[in-house]
C-alpha cells in the first residue's frame, strides 16, 4: 500500500510537471528548460548525498543509475518537445504506454500482481490512454502533429526503460540513484542547451530561471518517489501506477489552456481511477 501511495504521488507531481515544462518549451529552448531542471536537481542532490556522507553501491547499481540518467533525459527531451510542437493530449497517452516495458520486465522477473492488482493495472493503463485522447481538430499542422507523434513514441521508450533501470540502481540507494541519473544526462543536456542559445533561442533571466529551477526541483521529487516507491513494491505494480500523470497533465490543459475535455476522457479518468482502487486494495 507504501508503494502505491509513493507511485500515486510521484504521478500527480509528474503531471504538473510536465504540463508547466510543456509550456516553457514553447517559450524557450527544450534543452534549455532541461538544462537549468537539471543543474537545479543536481545541485540539490550534491548537497544531500555530500551531507549524508554514504559512499556509492555497488557497481550493477551505478551503472543502472547513469544508465537510466541517459535514456531519461532522452525521453524527457522528447516528451517536452513533443508537447511544444503538439497537442498535450495526443502526446501524453502515446508517451504513457511505454509503461509496458516495466510490466513486461517486472512480470518476468517473478511479480506475481494476482488477479485483483492485474485487472487494476490494465483499467489504469486503458484508463490513461482514454482520458488522453482528443482530436485537435485541424489545429495543428499535420506534419508538426506527425513529428510529435514520432517524439511521444521515443519518449515512451525512454521512460520505460528508465522505470526499469531506476529500480536497479534504487535497489543499491535511492539518493545515489538519484545523484547518479543527473551525472550522467547533464552534460548532454547542457552541450545541447549551449546549442540552442548559440542558434538564438531565447535565454531564461532572473525570476525564469529560479522558475525553471524550481520546476526541476518539483520532477526531482516525482524521481525521488517512484524510486523510493520500487524499494517498496514490485515493479509492474508500481510503473503503472506512476504513470497516470497524463491524466494530471490533461486535467490542467483543460483547465488553464482550455483543451476541451470530450466524453471518452471523462470516462477515461474513471476507469483510470477505477484501476487505482483495484491496485490499492490487491496490493
Amino acid at each position: 500500500m507504501a508503494a502505491v501511495a509513493f507511485a500515486l504521488s510521484c504521478s500527480a507531481l509528474w503531471g504538473i510537471a510536465d504540463f508547466v515544462g510543456g509550456l516553457k518549451s514553447r517559450t524557450f529552448p527544450v534543452p534549455v528548460v532541461l538544462g537549468a531542471m537539471y543543474v537545479s536537481s543536481l545541485t540539490a542532490m550534491v548537497l544531500f548525498v555530500g551531507a549524508r556522507g554514504d559512499g556509492p553501491p555497488a557497481a550493477a547499481a551505478v551503472a543502472a543509475s547513469l544508465g537510466a540518467g541517459l535514456l531519461g533525459i532522452v525521453g524527457l527531451a522528447a516528451f517536452y518537445r513533443a508537447l511544444a510542437i503538439g497537442t498535450m493530449s495526443i502526446v501524453a497517452p502515446i508517451a504513457a504506454t511505454g509503461v509496458a516495458l516495466p510490466v513486461l520486465v517486472g512480470v518476468a522477473t517473478g511479480d506475481d500482481p494476482g488477479l485483483v492488482t492485474s485487472v487494476g493495472l490494465a483499467a489504469a493503463i486503458a484508463g490513461v490512454v482514454l482520458a488522453s485522447r482528443e482530436d485537435d481538430g485541424g489545429a495543428v499542422d499535420v506534419l508538426q502533429q506527425r513529428r510529435s507523434v514520432v517524439l511521444a513514441i521515443v519518449a515512451g521508450v525512454g521512460f520505460g526503460s528508465y522505470f526499469v533501470l531506476a529500480q536497479i540502481g534504487s535497489r543499491g540507494d535511492v539518493a545515489w540513484a538519484l545523484l547518479l541519473s543527473r551525472v550522467s544526462a547533464l552534460p548532454l543536456v547542457l552541450g545541447f542547451a549551449a546549442m540552442a542559445l548559440r542558434r538564438g533561442g531565447r535565454r531564461p533571466r532572473g525570476r525564469e530561471i529560479a522558475a525553471l529551477g524550481a520546476l526541476g526541483l518539483l520532477d526531482l521529487a516525482a524521481n525521488a518517489a517512484y524510486n523510493h516507491a520500487t524499494t517498496l513494491g514490485e515493479l509492474s505494480t508500481v510503473a503503472v501506477a506512476s504513470s497516470l500523470y497524463p491524466v494530471v497533465t490533461v486535467m490542467l490543459a483543460a483547465l488553464v489552456l482550455g483543451e476541451r475535455v470530450r466524453g471518452v476522457q471523462r470516462a477515461g479518468v474513471v476507469v483510470a481511477l477505477a484501476g487505482v482502487v483495484m491496485i490499492a486494495s490487491g496490493s
